[in-house]
Parts: C-alpha cells; sequence; structure tokens
C-alpha cells in the first residue's frame, strides 16, 4: 500500500484558521477604535493647551507694548477657529497657531467650531467641550468633565 503526499489543507484545518482569525479580530478591532478616539482626544488636547500658551502670550505682548485698551477678543476669522487674533493698537493681527484650525463642518466630529467667542471641540464618541474668550483668557464655558477631558 502505498502513502500519498498531501499537498493540500483539509476543510477542518480550514474552519480552525477562519475560527482563529474571527476570535483575534473580535478583540482587536474596538482596541483600533479606542485608539483613534484616543488619539483625536490627544490631538485636541494639543490644539486647545497650544491656543492657550498664545493667548497668554498675545496678552503679555500687549501689557508689555502698553495697548491695555485693546483685549483679545477674537482668536478666528473667516472659516477658521484658531487662526489670527483680532487687531491690537498698532492693527497687527498675529497668528493664534502656525496652522489654521478649520471650523467644523455639519455634522462633523473630532474637531473644533467658533462661534462668536465661544470655541466648541466635538468629541468624535460623544459631547463636547466648549471654552469662552473672557478677560483675555481662554477658560471653560461647559461642564468641567468635558474640558478637563482636554485639559488632564
Amino acid at each position: 500500500m502505498q502513502i500519498k503526499n498531501r499537498n493540500a489543507f483539509t476543510m477542518i484545518e480550514l474552519i480552525y484558521v477562519i475560527v482563529i482569525i474571527g476570535v483575534l479580530s473580535a478583540i482587536a478591532l474596538p482596541k483600533f477604535t479606542e485608539t483613534a478616539v484616543v488619539a483625536n482626544d490627544a490631538r485636541a488636547r494639543s490644539e486647545i493647551t497650544t491656543v492657550m500658551s498664545a493667548v497668554a502670550t498675545e496678552r503679555q505682548r500687549r501689557i508689555l507694548k502698553g495697548d491695555f485698551t485693546h483685549p483679545i477678543t477674537s482668536l478666528g476669522t473667516g472659516g477658521y477657529a484658531f487662526s489670527t487674533f483680532n487687531a491690537d493698537a498698532d492693527s497687527n493681527t498675529n497668528d493664534v497657531v502656525a496652522f489654521y484650525i478649520d471650523n467644523c463642518g455639519t455634522g462633523d466630529t473630532g474637531c473644533w467650531s467658533r462661534s462668536g467667542t465661544s470655541y466648541i471641540y466635538t468629541f468624535v464618541d460623544s459631547g463636547s467641550a466648549s471654552f469662552k474668550l473672557a478677560n483675555n483668557k481662554l477658560v471653560c464655558d461647559n461642564d468641567a468633565t468635558d474640558c478637563n477631558r482636554l485639559l488632564k
């Protein structure tokens, strides 16, 4: 009796492999989704920290120039949430950030939008953090829990 060499997988072996791949993907997929949320929060945290630092720097620059009559009232123009400060006494409009941050489109998440002197970040998963420009500072304007998600 001759023994033939096997050149293919059996059906049982293929089913085992498919089941193992299915289990691994069921475990890994939620982790990838969570990673995207964490990455978006980290980006927003970096952006708000940069903007708050820029506001403090601009406030100090204006004080050092003796400009007490032109408070910071705007951080964005046109379709940008963060772009340039309103003009100072010398009509200078310095950049808030090096790369302007666009306003959210309708229904977008994971982005900033500007409404008057309020700047709102809409989280990817749910909720939003609102900051208000008041007294030359950018401060939390809504639920502290949402703001703390970006300021921790």
